[in-house]
């Protein structure tokens, strides 16, 4: 007999169920994947104006010790020490072959370090940094169940929010934050998000996140949006996907994510590998693409390239915002150039894709 997993849940799973979310399982949480509105309807919202997402799923870890940065840019490749307190970056956790084990935030505070990472990972992440711990003299506490995290996100979010707390949001540059209250509540306010919109992500304890959603619905405002939203939002953007378009089978340098990657910092896990990398050249890159059937190109998807098999489709979908289909794949470095076309497969029958550099959707936000 099949042994049963249960599933976590967060702070707010009554809510998404009063509010008649279809919840699925997602990276051993249950999750609500769309609102009775749908996942076109929580798009336009987050494009257009504004809306909230749970995604108390992801797993935050504290680093504390007075080398807590020096760790963290061990583990980590971009450089953590460029980081003034208040400001966050994205950032790749590698191992020794210098491929992928997760993608990640990191936050510098005065006297301390969080490192925000991907819910499925969150326990092999932890194992593979805190091995380190010991010879920085860092402590690494992992804070996943005791924290909530709302994304909210769109346009008009700053007025919004800005109703609902006393730290002044416009003093907050996009990828910074601020210690403050949010409807009375503690909160760590940040001005980041993975929509490609203004926006900010609020840590919360767990006993606030009702009240804070609630506040937030009481402005009549702000759009409930689950995970098929988020999903369209960041491919729209060309924004990796761990599990998709990243994973630990790929490098940095091969998935367009060299900008994260600071080799002049010194030593960091995986950069010997990369250097290797680098001086030999790379065999394959991740692309965006377009299509002009209106065929949906999904996830798993082969890829054909001058007419031979070339890996398959890492994320794909029809852009609600453009109406056309997009996507992302690995191709040979010979076919990674704007322009290039090659084929997917979809129930058997291979449809033309072009090679278009991301980000897909274009707006005039601050971006």
């Amino acid at each position: 007999m099949a042994e049963q997993t249960t599933l976590k849940r967060t702070p707010l799973r009554d809510v998404h169920v009063a509010l008649g979310a279809k919840l699925v399982p997602f990276a051993g949480y249950e999750m609500p994947v769309q609102y009775p509105g749908g996942i076109t309807a929580e798009h336009r919202a987050v494009r257009e104006s504004c809306g909230v997402f749970d995604v108390s799923h992801m797993g935050e870890f504290w680093i504390n010790g007075e080398r807590a940065v020096d760790f963290v840019n061990y583990v980590t490749t971009n450089d953590v020490a460029a980081l003034a307190a208040g400001q966050a970056h994205y950032s790749t956790i590698l191992n020794d072959r210098g491929t992928i084990e997760d993608d990640c935030l990191v936050y510098r505070f005065e006297h301390r370090v969080m490192m925000v990472v991907n819910a499925s990972n969150a326990p092999k992440d932890y194992a593979h940094i805190a091995r380190h711990a010991s010879r920085f003299g860092v402590d690494v506490h992992d804070a996943t169940d005791d924290m909530t995290l709302l994304a909210v996100q769109g346009p008009a979010t700053a007025p919004i929010l800005q109703t609902l707390t006393a730290t002044d949001l416009s003093a907050i540059k996009y990828y910074h934050f601020a210690e403050g209250e949010v409807a009375g509540r503690r909160a760590i306010i940040s001005r980041t998000g993975y929509t490609g919109e203004d926006g900010f992500e609020l840590y919360i304890d767990n006993e606030s996140a009702v009240p804070i959603w609630e506040a937030l619905m009481a402005t009549g405002q702000v759009v409930p949006a689950g995970l098929g939203a988020r999903d369209t939002l960041r491919l729209e953007m060309g924004m990796a996907l761990y599990g998709n378009d990243i994973d630990d089978t790929v490098t940095p340098l091969e998935a367009n994510l060299a900008w994260l990657v600071k080799l002049p910092k010194g030593d960091f896990v995986g950069s010997d590998a990369l250097k290797r990398q680098k001086a030999e050249g790379l065999k394959k890159r991740l692309v965006g693409f377009t299509m002009t059937d209106r065929q949906i190109p999904r996830h798993g998807y082969p890829i054909y390239y001058e007419g031979q098999p070339s890996g398959i489709v890492c994320s794909g979908a029809m852009s609600p915002s453009l109406g056309i289909a997009i996507g992302t794949a690995y191709l040979p470095m010979a076919g990674a150039k704007e322009g290039t076309a090659f084929e997917i497969e979809i129930r058997g029958k291979r449809f033309p894709a072009t090679v278009t550099r991301p980000p897909f959707y274009k707006n005039a936000s601050h971006l």
